[in-house]
C-alpha cells in the first residue's frame, strides 16, 4: 500500500505519550516529516525526534499545550523557560508552517489529565466548575488546531485530519462523564466539518481506540486485569500503541482517497 507521505509534513500533538510516540514513528517510516507536539516533556519530545532525524530536518519537537492561551499571565507568543514557545497552538502551527511551509496532516492525540469524577460524588453533587476547564479546554484544543491548519490544506488541495477519540464516547464508563462528553464532541465535530471540507481534498477522521497496553498502562495493569479483559476481547489480545498507529496512518495518508467522518474503532471487536 503506498501511502505517498514522502515530504509531507504532519503536526502530532500528544507524541510523546504511547500512542502520540507510535504513529510519530509510523509517519516517519512513510517518508514523512514530523512535528512531535509536546506539552511539557521536552527532553522525551527531543530524544524521539532525534530518532527520527533531526539531525536531516526530518523531524522536530514544538511545545503544544491544551489551555495554553488561557494560562494566567502567559499571552500567547510568549517565551517559556526553556526558550520554547509559550506553546500556544497558534505558536506551533508557525512553528511548523516556518520550518516546513504548513501542515499537511494533522493527528491531535494530546488530551488534558483529569475529568474523572470522584467516585464518591454523584454527579449532581458536583460544582460546574469541576469540569468546565476541563470540556472547553480539550475541545478547544482540537477545534483551535484544525482551524489553523486548515488554509494551507485548502490551498493545497490536500490535506488529512485524524482526531482521537475513544469507545467511552460509544459505550460510556462510570465517572468518565467528561472525558466522553469531550471525546463525544469529537464526533459532532468531525461529521459537521467534512461537509465544509467538500470538494477541497481535505478529509477529516476519528480513530477510537478501547484499552491500549501503551507502556504506562502496560507497567501498571494488573496482570489478572489484563487477562479479564483479555477474555472480553474478540481478538483475545488487547491493541498495541502500534495498532492504533496504524489506523491512524492509514486515515491520514494518501492511502486513504475517500473516507471522511467516520470513525474507526481499535479495540478487538469490543
Amino acid at each position: 500500500m503506498d501511502f505517498e507521505l514522502q515530504d509531507r509534513t504532519v503536526l502530532i500533538t500528544g507524541a510523546t505519550g504511547g500512542i502520540g510516540a507510535a504513529v510519530a514513528r509510523a509517519y516517519a517510516a512513510e517518508g514523512a516529516r514530523v512535528a512531535i507536539g509536546y506539552a511539557s516533556d521536552a527532553e522525551a519530545a527531543g530524544k524521539l525526534a532525534a530518532e527520527l532525524g533531526a539531525a536531516h530536518d526530518r523531524a522536530f519537537a514544538v511545545r503544544c499545550r491544551i489551555g495554553a492561551d488561557a494560562a494566567a499571565g502567559e499571552p500567547a507568543g510568549a517565551a517559556a523557560a526553556d526558550g520554547s514557545a509559550d506553546g500556544s497552538a497558534e505558536s506551533a502551527v508557525a512553528a511548523v508552517t516556518e520550518r516546513w511551509g504548513g501542515v499537511d496532516a494533522l493527528v491531535v492525540c494530546a488530551m488534558e489529565p483529569g475529568g474523572l469524577r470522584p467516585p464518591t460524588a454523584p454527579f449532581e453533587s458536583l460544582d460546574p466548575e469541576h469540569w468546565a476547564g476541563f470540556v472547553s479546554a480539550n475541545l478547544s484544543h482540537n477545534l483551535r488546531l484544525a482551524q489553523l491548519t486548515l488554509p494551507h490544506m485548502r490551498r493545497s488541495g490536500w490535506g488529512r485530519i485524524v482526531l482521537v477519540s475513544s469507545v467511552v464516547a460509544r459505550l460510556g464508563k462510570p465517572g468518565r462523564e467528561f472525558y466522553g462528553t469531550v471525546k463525544s464532541g469529537l464526533h459532532g465535530f468531525t461529521r459537521s466539518l467534512m461537509w465544509d471540507l467538500r470538494d477541497t481534498g481535505v478529509l477529516v477522521n476519528l480513530v477510537s481506540p478501547g484499552l491500549t497496553l501503551t507502556p504506562r498502562m502496560a507497567a501498571d495493569l494488573p496482570a489478572a486485569r489484563r487477562d479479564e479483559e483479555q477474555r472480553a476481547t474478540p481478538t483475545g489480545r488487547l491493541s498495541t500503541p502500534e495498532d492504533v498507529a496504524t489506523a491512524v496512518l492509514y486515515l491520514g495518508s494518501a492511502a486513504n482517497r475517500n473516507i471522511t467522518g467516520e470513525e474507526l474503532t481499535v479495540a478487538g471487536g469490543r
